[in-house]
């Protein structure tokens, strides 16, 4: 039974000190970088992105569109002064559900040696927070059918899979 207790104790610091030290913030101009790194580090955003040194200016410039638009928030987990996760989270006003707003999260990442931690959670539980503040009456998200550790991940957090989304690429 002590051990238990001492178990439960060492989570209960474990989880005081990561939030103790990690940081959400809004996403600046020098975040770009560590956050493409972020978004290029997996299997699928390795053949969409262009992680080079320069980055292209496009990732500059839909940065400063998303600054712009009071309905983007593009937010990053900094621990210590290290960017370790990112999300991007859009307010959508609607007609529907009476002129509902709904929230959409997107280009969510945690950096691939902090994964397991915890920290992709905490950031969850921030945007779910933020959207409730904002008003939203609902929160979505999508996810690639290819990503079946990140489906089971947002189920543990609630969500549902409830619709069949549908993309129409087009390309450049």
């Amino acid at each position: 039974m002590l051990l238990i207790f001492a178990a439960y104790l060492s989570i209960i610091t474990f989880h005081l000190l990561i939030s103790i030290t990690m940081l959400f913030r809004e996403a600046t101009p020098a975040d770009i970088v560590e956050i493409v790194r972020m978004l290029t580090d997996d299997e699928l955003g390795h053949q969409r992105e262009d992680f080079t040194d320069p980055l292209p200016s496009s990732y500059y410039a839909a940065f400063e569109n998303i600054q712009r638009d009071p309905n983007q928030e593009f937010m990053v987990v900094e621990d210590e002064g290290e960017v370790v996760g990112t999300l991007q989270l859009s307010f959508i006003q609607y007609l529907t559900y009476q002129g509902g707003v709904r929230a959409q999260i997107e280009a969510v990442r945690i950096k691939h040696d902090r994964r397991g931690q915890g920290l992709g959670k905490q950031l969850f539980h921030w945007a779910i927070d933020r959207a409730r503040e904002r008003g939203a009456h609902l929160l979505q998200l999508t996810t690639d059918k290819q990503r079946p550790e990140a489906i089971k991940f947002y189920e543990n957090l609630g969500f549902t899979a409830s619709h069949e989304g549908m993309k129409m690429h087009f390309h450049q």
